[in-house]
């Protein structure tokens, strides 16, 4: 697959490692937003609404684009399932925040690459783990456990924290789903702005008919939520989206996938500068062998790649 995408996708460049620092800061940052303005918005519906705002944006790029001709091209049942999955994914965090800090919903939330390899373990033989995969596997998941065990939740805003941790870690777990339904789909052929389209009605629908149906529909207007709001719309669905997609036609997945490693440092220094959030010892553990584990598991073709261009150069 890595030889597949040398053919026609560049190594990240200086430029490109830049704009994947200022990704990170962004999806790093959505957490940390959501929970500011939950007071005057709850976290549900500010994401429904944010979904549906962007989706109008997405259809006309799919108007605009001619890209129109996938969402009949047999699309519509994977698309109602990553639609589906997305909304799950933001539901889990949407009511994961009433309970924990940010920062453990940006580390939670990241275990994802950790579920989407184990299926491709398991659903396609070129996809089969290495045992520094497994090893980044068992760290992560040792890495959770510490944070559970030890007390991550210790000192929270509740003392039922750990459902919010767990929804996190549940949040990750759909989001890997959703990745692995778009692989072994006809949405893998679909350009992205259908993808994204799907997933953001999805989020739209499920999420606004959640918010009305649990009475979570109370709007207090005040500066805060609009300042939350504009950059949950411009910045995270949008503009994040896009150059993301973007890059992935021009540069390896891989690298990029490994750079995305920043996202939760991003999460965790934004609850804490932002939000004033307490890292207890056994959090701060456990976060360094998620992240650990996730680099294992995401840089394996890199650290791979790596070894064989050493090798060459000795032989």
């Amino acid at each position: 697959m890595e030889k597949m995408e040398a053919n026609s996708r560049r190594p990240v460049d200086g430029g490109a490692a830049l704009l994947m620092v200022g990704l990170c800061a962004i999806w790093g940052m959505q957490q940390t937003a959501l929970k500011a303005a939950a007071p005057d918005m709850a976290p549900v519906l500010q994401i429904s609404l944010r979904s549906g705002i962007a989706a109008l944006f997405i259809a006309a790029l799919v108007r605009l684009r001619g890209d129109g001709h996938a969402l009949r091209g047999g699309t519509w049942k994977p698309g109602l399932a990553i639609g589906a999955l997305f909304a799950l994914e933001y539901l889990f965090m949407g009511e994961g925040l009433r309970f924990t800090n940010a920062s453990h919903m940006g580390i939670f939330l990241y275990t994802a690459p950790i579920f989407t390899a184990l299926g491709l373990h398991f659903g396609l033989p070129e996809e089969r783990l290495s045992p520094l995969q497994w090893l980044g596997i068992v760290t992560a998941f040792g890495g959770v456990a510490v944070s559970f065990l030890g007390g991550a939740s210790a000192g929270s805003q509740h003392d039922s924290a750990w459902i919010g941790d767990l929804m996190g870690i549940g949040a990750g777990a759909a989001w890997g789903a959703t990745t692995l339904t778009l692989r072994f789909s006809r949405l893998s052929q679909a350009p992205s702005s259908v993808t994204t389209l799907y997933q953001l009605l999805g989020a739209f629908v499920l999420l606004g008919a959640l918010a009305l149906g649990s009475g979570q529909t109370l709007v207090r207007p005040t500066p805060l939520l609009a300042m939350s709001m504009a950059f949950q719309i411009v910045f995270v669905s949008l503009v994040s989206l896009l150059v993301w997609f973007g890059m992935l036609r021009v540069y390896l997945a891989s690298r990029l996938g490994v750079l995305s490693f920043m996202t939760p440092l991003f999460g965790v220094a934004f609850g804490v500068v932002l939000l004033g959030e307490r890292l207890e010892p056994a959090f701060i553990a456990g976060a360094l062998m998620v992240m650990a584990g996730i680099l294992l598991v995401s840089g394996h073709e890199m650290f791979k790649a790596r070894q064989a261009r050493r090798l060459a150069a000795t032989s």
